[in-house]
This record gives C-alpha cells, sequence and structure tokens, in this order.
C-alpha cells in the first residue's frame, strides 16, 4: 500500500532551512517578546505623525524596524505550521504570530489618515525639508490616492483589529481541507492500494486506467459533497465579508475595492473575461483532441487532466527537475541562472509531501530571509513545472529585495503571476528544442497545453464565478451549496460545451482555497498572458527584452504593477497580450495534433 511518509522520515537535505530564521522555539519566543514590546512604542506617534518631517521620518524608520521583525517572526510560525497542520503547538505559535501582526498594524492604524490630511504640496514640502523622506514618494501617492477609502483613525483601528476574526472563513476551510478532511484508499488495477489526499489527486487523475480514473474521481468529490453545508457557510461567510468590508470603505462593489488596492482598473479584469469568453472554441478544441488520444465517445471530468499521449507520463526525478529548470532559464542571463542554481543547493525548498502537511505550492519569505518553497513534489512533469513556476517568485523576491527599500521590496500578485509562469515557458521551449526524447517532449507540449488550459482558462472561469458570487451577495440573494452549485456547474458547462459535465463536477468549487482570497484568481491568467509575451520578445530580440524584464522585477513595489509591467514592455489595459496567448494556445493546438497524428 502507498502510505505518505512521516515529515522525520524525510531527508534534511529536501526539507527547507528554516533554522536560517531561528535557530529553535526558544530563539522564536525571544524574537517575539522582543517585538511584541516594541509595537506599543509606535502609537506615540498618533496625532503627530506629520508634525514635523523629522517626525514623519522617525515614525516610517521605526515601523520598518518592527515590521520586518514581525515579518520574520510570522514566516518561521507560518511555516512551522504548514509543514505539518496536525502539529498543535506550532499551529499556536501561527496564531501568536497572526495576531501580533494584527497588532503592529492596528498600532499604525493611524498613519495613512493622518498622511491624508496632507494634500502633495504639503507632502513635497516635508520632504524638501527631510531629503530622506524621497524614497517614500511612491508610498505617499499610493496613501493620498486612497483617501476617498480610508476611514477615521478609530474605524482603521477597528478594521485592522478585526482582521483575525475576517480571516475566520478562510482558516476555518483550511484547517478543513488539511489537517481533518481524509479521503478513501482505491485500488489500483496492480491490485495496490493508495489513499487520496489532497496533493496526489490530480496525479491519480492522469492514471492510464479511466475506471481508476472515474472511481477516484466520484470518491474524492462524493467525500466533498459529505461537507458540503460546512464548505459552504464558510465561502457564503468569505464572500460577505468582502462585501462588508468594501461597504466599510465607500466602494460600490468587493471587486472594485479588490482591485483598486493594486490601482488595477476593473476594465481590466472585465477584458479578461470577456476575451476568454470570446475564444473557448480553442479550450473545446483542446477537449476534443483528448477525446480522440483517449479514444473515447466523450470526454469526461474524470479525463481533463489526461495526457494527450494517453499515458500517465514519464518519471521526472527532483534532481532531474532541477537541472532542466536551471538550464531553462539561461535566456535570462548568466547571475539570475547562478542565483537560482545556488538557491536549490541552499535548502529554499521543502520537496516532498508528509502527513499532515499543506497541499499544494507556495514561495514565501520576508527581506531578511531567503525564500522558502513549498512543494509536495510527485515525480512527475508536473512537479517540474510547479518547481520552475515557485522558483519564479523566489527569484522576484530575491531582485527586488536586492534592489528596493524595505517598504517597495514586495510585490503585487497581479505582477507576480508574470514571473512564476515566465519560468514554466522558458521550460517549456527548453525541453522541445533540447531534450532528445519523444515522450518527454510529447509531455512538455502537453504540459504546456495543460498550463494554458489550467491557467488562463480555468482561471478565469474561477475569476467568473467569484464574480458571480460576490454579485450575488451583493444583490441580497441568498448564497447556499445549492446556488453555488448551479453557478459553477453552468460556467463548467459553459466551457466545455463539447464534453460530458457531470452532477459532481458542478461542487469543485469546494475544493478550490483560493474562492477564500478576495479577487486573487484572475491575475494567474493575466500573468500568464503577460509571460507569453515577454519570452517571446525575449526570444526574438536577446538581451535587451531580458534586461528589461529583470528591471521589472527589480522595480518590486516601487511603482504601480501596470507601470512595473510597462517596463518589460507589456501593456496590460488592453485586450493584446491574452489574445497573443491565446493564438500561442492556438498554436501548441495545432503541434500537438500534428506531433500525435490527432485530427
Amino acid at each position: 500500500m502507498s502510505t505518505v511518509p512521516e515529515r522525520e522520515d524525510i531527508d534534511e537535505e529536501y526539507k527547507w532551512d528554516l533554522e536560517s530564521i531561528f535557530p529553535d522555539e526558544e530563539a522564536w519566543q525571544e524574537a517575539y517578546d522582543d517585538v511584541e514590546a516594541r509595537v506599543d512604542d509606535l502609537r506615540e506617534y498618533e496625532g503627530r505623525a506629520t508634525e514635523s518631517a523629522e517626525t514623519l521620518r522617525e515614525l516610517l524608520e521605526a515601523y520598518e524596524d518592527v515590521m520586518r521583525d514581525v515579518s520574520k517572526v510570522a514566516a518561521y510560525a507560518r511555516l512551522r505550521s504548514a509543514e505539518d497542520t496536525r502539529n498543535q503547538e506550532y499551529q499556536a505559535i501561527a496564531s501568536k504570530a497572526e495576531s501580533l501582526r494584527s497588532e503592529a498594524s492596528s498600532a499604525t492604524s493611524f498613519l495613512e489618515p493622518e498622511l491624508q490630511e496632507l494634500d502633495w504640496d504639503e507632502v513635497e514640502s516635508l520632504i524638501d525639508e527631510e531629503p530622506a523622506l524621497e524614497e517614500y514618494e511612491h508610498f505617499f501617492d499610493d496613501a493620498l490616492r486612497m483617501k476617498p477609502h480610508t476611514r477615521s483613525s478609530e474605524v482603521e483601528e477597528l478594521l485592522a483589529d478585526l482582521s483575525e476574526v475576517t480571516s475566520a472563513p478562510s482558516d476555518i476551510y483550511g484547517m478543513l481541507s488539511n489537517a481533518d478532511l481524509t479521503f478513501p484508499t482505491v485500488e489500483k488495477p496492480d491490485g495496490e492500494e493508495v489513499e487520496i489526499t489532497q496533493s496526489n489527486f490530480t496525479k491519480l487523475q492522469k492514471h492510464e486506467d479511466r475506471e481508476f480514473r472515474r472511481e477516484t474521481y466520484e470518491q474524492y468529490y462524493e467525500t466533498w459533497d459529505d461537507y458540503r453545508n460546512s464548505v459552504g457557510t464558510a465561502l457564503q461567510n468569505s464572500t460577505k465579508k468582502d462585501v462588508k468590508l468594501a461597504e466599510a470603505r465607500n466602494y460600490d462593489t468587493a471587486r472594485e475595492a479588490a482591485l483598486d488596492s493594486t490601482n488595477v482598473p476593473t476594465e481590466v479584469y472585465d477584458t479578461l473575461v470577456d476575451t476568454v469568453h470570446d475564444n473557448l472554441d480553442h479550450l473545446q478544441r483542446h477537449a476534443d483532441l483528448k477525446r480522440q488520444a483517449l479514444d473515447v465517445d466523450e470526454l469526461g471530468m474524470h479525463d481533463l487532466y489526461m495526457s494527450l499521449t494517453g499515458e500517465e507520463g514519464p518519471d521526472i526525478t527532483y534532481e532531474q527537475a532541477k537541472e532542466w529548470v536551471v538550464e531553462a532559464v539561461a535566456p535570462l542571463g548568466e547571475e539570475y541562472q547562478a542565483r537560482m542554481e545556488q538557491g536549490l543547493e541552499s535548502r529554499w525548498v521543502d520537496v516532498y509531501e508528509n502527513r499532515g502537511k499543506r497541499s499544494g505550492a507556495f514561495s514565501s519569505g520576508t527581506y531578511d530571509t531567503q525564500p522558502f518553497i513549498l512543494m509536495n513534489f510527485q515525480d512527475d512533469v508536473s512537479s517540474m513545472y510547479t518547481l520552475a513556476h515557485e522558483l519564479g517568485h523566489s527569484m522576484h523576491s530575491e531582485l527586488a529585495s536586492e534592489a528596493q527599500p524595505w517598504q517597495y521590496s514586495s510585490y503585487e500578485i497581479f505582477v507576480a503571476e508574470v514571473a512564476s509562469t515566465v519560468n514554466e515557458t522558458l521550460l517549456t521551449h527548453y525541453l522541445l528544442e533540447n531534450v532528445d526524447d519523444d515522450e518527454i517532449r510529447a509531455h512538455a507540449l502537453d504540459q504546456y497545453l495543460e498550463r494554458f488550459r489550467s491557467t488562463l482558462y480555468r482561471q478565469t472561469m474561477f475569476a467568473d464565478f467569484e464574480q458571480r458570487i460576490h454579485e450575488r451577495a451583493e444583490n441580497g440573494q441568498p448564497l447556499t451549496p445549492d446556488a453555488f452549485d448551479e453557478i459553477y456547474g453552468d460556467l463548467k458547462e459553459t466551457f466545455y460545451a463539447n464534453a460530458d459535465v457531470d452532477d459532481l463536477i458542478a461542487k469543485e468549487w469546494m475544493r478550490i482555497p483560493h474562492f477564500y482570497y478576495n479577487f486573487y484568481v484572475y491575475q494567474y491568467s493575466t500573468g500568464i498572458s503577460a509571460a507569453v509575451a515577454i519570452v517571446e520578445k525575449i526570444r526574438e530580440e536577446g538581451e535587451p527584452p531580458a534586461a528589461d524584464y529583470r528591471a521589472a522585477l527589480e522595480a518590486g513595489g516601487s511603482e504601480y504593477p501596470i507601470d512595473v509591467l510597462d517596463i518589460a514592455g507589456i501593456d496590460m489595459t488592453s485586450a493584446d497580450p491574452i489574445e497573443s496567448a491565446l493564438s500561442a494556445y492556438g498554436e501548441r493546438l495545432d503541434d500537438a495534433a500534428e506531433l500525435l497524428d490527432l485530427n
């Protein structure tokens, strides 16, 4: 029987190096106590933040000192918690750290309202008086921009204090899906029994035996259905929370509030959804190619993850994946490539699945730490692409932290998903052009197409679902599990009009954690669109666009996301990058049809 190992059974070299943050929990507690004692010092500036240029500078410097330490404390606790969501000690320190982060935000909730009492001429006078404030110019601009949506100091403090409470639906869902929810064991055709998990479900859906896929699919979603009322209540309250917080900040809609936080026009969202809906023919052709490759009358929802080759796919070891991913990013420059390779050898990555480990993958870290990547590596092509994806995020963080002061070292997801997808796209080109193995080349092409399907189309479908459920809440209509089923099922039928869309797939919304992230998912779709355009420029023109791209990564949060992408030569206010990506998807479908002799 295939079982998931305990964490202590995994070699240290495949675990991330959290000791580089704090050597042990005792050191973490000392750091926690130290920064907790300094948080209240920030409150002393309330009511006088802008009384002089010197006072404002002192406040901003004190805030940076506190928040850098808070970030380290919170990062360590969060990463320990992700290692084993069953470990109550780790959950406790993660909860303490989040409380501390909330307390620190609350302690400085007066800052933006006090800045917003100024006009731009007064801000410039303060900068003239204290030149050190010049590096905060974008920060000041962003604060003044948000003036119509910032409440009084008292209300801002209350909203900051409530952050732990408002995160409850997401926290509850996370604990249910990662720690408490268990799935049945299914028997493979060869008699081996395997436990279904959140991490291996997609891989099991790629098994060549169709009846095994069907059974796994049914067992998985029927298990989710047993929890439909709990999950439905969590999503209902998460959606209502978004709506109420938007209202509290004088926005007409939750989506407007979410996008305005990064100064992204809502038209970008609408253009994405409309453009994708206008080009569903590419997705449906992909589905039809899968139907032909599998030699079935109708493509079922349990067939969606299958390779066009009709096979589960070659095994790719972690060591091989590392080698190819590093070689693939050579067009981004020798220094970029060398730093990525060094990171892989410095235990950036927590590689393999263990019991209780958070599902999925992410890149994390702070200004004062190395990046940390959570993986659940499954020795397949998909896991290799996920590694490339997360390394894109990590390298983005490295370059931005090196080039920018602390306040601009972080960046918005709108830009982040470009960095991750550039790496994926470069990996595809590398494998197709350099690996002399037809099976791997075929699966690389298939993976490229799958990334388009699951990123540009699937995430846009998620974005459409998210918009519809929020509109329903804003219109005072009930949000029930049945309503979620209906909305999600209708979208699935629209996107896969030429496939067999069964009733179980309407429950897929229950397994998507990103629906708790408040209009987050659309950025995956805009990200892949921008990334494809950037890679094409680099492949055609070489170093100049590669340098522009690195400059965009180095910009961090020093400019608004739309402007950061403009540094790389990409205009995301138009449909052009989306249409370009969709066109590339269509061309690769032609390549696949020719390579695999499909119509």
